[in-house]
């Protein structure tokens, strides 16, 4: 079938584009090289350099005819959104509407939205943390993807669009950009490999760092060919359901890296940002149940191939 996917040159949706290839698809992919880059993009999709945001990505719709669309293109940095929220809500609500509106012109049967389990939960008192927890968003960035969500299902109720939701972890590996908290191992890998020292965020009462759910990128992928055909209209929380300190994930590195510089054993510690939020690990329960999705790939396995990746490419 023919999938339309937007920010198909960045990280996550380059990986994507590449399953979907793999697995027989025809592919388009709707970049801005805002953050993409354009040797991510595989050789066998049809590319478009255009922002979702524009009126022209009508045009493009109505040329290709996608049958799918799944939706990654975002302005992804919580701090950010803190910073500058108007532009956040520029690029992740009202890009998305600008998607939806041609989804509904153009016959698209169904949408793939990457939203943020990471962010959107907030502070959850419901640890590790399930779809069916109340969101309570802390930043910008977390309140666009909720809103994004009720859109949504706005557009399945008004024009039969169907959608599934899927509510990314800390997702990491081989082309990560090391920029912003999402980029964190990336940031970490290109520092050890550069012999430049880490800074590492914590509140206070934590000095061993935040706590997150860290997702190798493969597995994410089989969770969107997964929805291809399965999960119309449901949320899904995509992770690897274990949470992971700062510092432990920084001691991991060090060692893969094989780093001899000892100025370099421990990461620099510095107050947290705004729209930090302490802690973050999902309940996987659902996709595993409803999608027969599982992550395949342990944390230990992940580094070791994100590090090997990176020791051969710059970024």
């Amino acid at each position: 079938m023919k999938i339309l996917v937007t920010g198909g040159a960045g990280f996550i949706g380059s990986h994507v584009v590449d399953g979907y290839i793999k697995a027989g698809h025809d592919v388009v992919v709707v970049d801005n090289l805002f953050t993409g880059k354009r040797e991510n993009i595989n050789p066998e999709a049809k590319f478009y350099e255009i922002d979702i945001r524009s009126k022209g990505l009508e045009k493009i719709f109505e040329r290709e005819k996608p049958l799918i669309v799944n939706h990654h293109a975002a302005q992804i940095s919580v701090p950010v959104s803190v910073e500058n929220p108007i532009f956040d809500a520029e690029v992740n609500i009202i890009g998305l509407i600008n998607i939806l509106q041609a989804c509904v012109k153009y016959g698209v049967k169904k949408i793939i939205f990457a939203s943020s389990g990471g962010a959107i939960y907030g502070e959850a008192q419901e640890y590790p943390t399930s779809e069916k927890y109340p969101p309570l968003p802390l930043s910008p960035y977390a309140i666009a993807k909720l809103t994004s969500e009720y859109y949504l299902e706005f557009y399945r109720h008004q024009y039969r669009l169907n959608y599934t939701i899927l509510r990314y972890a800390n997702i990491y590996g081989p082309r990560q950009i090391p920029k912003g908290e999402a980029g964190v191992v990336a940031i970490f890998i290109e520092n050890l490999l550069s012999g430049r020292p880490s800074v590492m965020y914590h509140f206070p009462d934590e000095p061993d760092g935040m706590a997150r759910d860290y997702c190798y990128v493969e597995d994410v992928v089989k969770a969107n060919i997964l929805v291809l055909k399965n999960g119309s209209n449901e949320i899904f929380n995509i992770g690897f359901g274990k949470p992971t300190r700062t510092r432990e994930l920084y001691k991991r590195l060090y060692d893969l890296v094989n780093n001899s510089n000892p100025s370099l054993r421990s990461p620099v510690p510095a107050p947290p940002r705004p729209g930090d939020i302490k802690r973050s690990c999902l309940n996987i329960d659902k996709a595993k149940r409803m999608l027969g999705w599982t992550p395949d790939v342990s944390l230990e396995e992940g580094l070791k191939k994100t590090v090997g990746w990176y020791s051969t490419h710059k970024v």
